[in-house]
């Protein structure tokens, strides 16, 4: 295992894993679980796959993240407790290990919470959002809140026919409504996927809720080359 950084690999050690027989043409598909250092920012390691001592076989490149990524949701509240409704118990003890201050809006209500921010989900089918929730976040927003909120995972659609799957609605994976002076940023559930153990899912979720803080103008992409 090495540690890459801008000029050098600095090499951890090596771990003993587990002895394969492989015959010519064939193909083997494994998993190995690897300990990695504590990192303070996103980090880049090499695994190098060895046969013996010193034959490289392959190699995979990992990055590895802190795992208090979410800490930076505490500014963000202004020193106030965040608002969370979450259902499936997928934020609330990251939060709770991060000494992030909280309110449960399940216990709550939602339209109740007089924080900065909100987060409403995920949610793990369309029959958890319960009715009215539309119009608390609402009214929240209108109180003043900015909200994220994470979207379930749509129905399937029982044996859809091939123009059916042709014609699905198509969705944007974000995208912001405005309430009086305040923004919802409403958010497909892929972009969250697997939140308490995917670093990418949580760093997305810290740029919704910077997002839902302070809206940003789009615009067109640069597509041109620097020398």
């Amino acid at each position: 295992m090495l540690q890459n950084s801008s000029a050098t690999a600095i090499r951890l050690g090596e771990v003993a894993w587990k002895r394969l027989q492989v015959l010519p043409g064939q193909t083997v598909l494994e998993t190995a679980q690897l300990d990695f250092p504590l990192v303070k920012a996103e980090t880049k390691f090499l695994v190098q796959w060895l046969e013996g001592t010193n034959r490289v076989l392959g190699k995979t490149e990992v990055l590895v993240y802190p795992t208090n990524l979410l800490a930076q949701l505490k500014p963000l509240a202004d020193g106030e407790a965040l608002g969370v409704f979450d259902q499936q118990n997928q934020l609330k003890p990251l939060l709770k290990s991060l000494n992030i201050e909280f309110v449960n809006l399940e216990n709550s209500g939602v339209e109740n919470f007089s924080g900065r921010l909100a987060i409403v989900g995920p949610f793990q089918s369309i029959a958890q959002v319960r009715e009215g929730l539309l119009n608390q976040i609402q009214a929240l927003a209108k109180k003043g809140a900015a909200i994220v909120w994470l979207q379930p995972p749509p129905e399937p659609l029982p044996q859809p026919s091939p123009i059916q799957r042709e014609r699905k609605k198509l969705q944007p994976s974000f995208y912001s409504v405005s309430e009086s002076t305040n923004t919802v940023i409403v958010v497909q559930p892929d972009l969250v996927a697997d939140l308490p153990d995917n670093p990418q899912s949580q760093l997305n979720l810290i740029y919704l809720c910077k997002l839902a803080l302070q809206p940003e103008t789009f615009h067109f992409p640069n597509l041109t080359t620097q020398p």
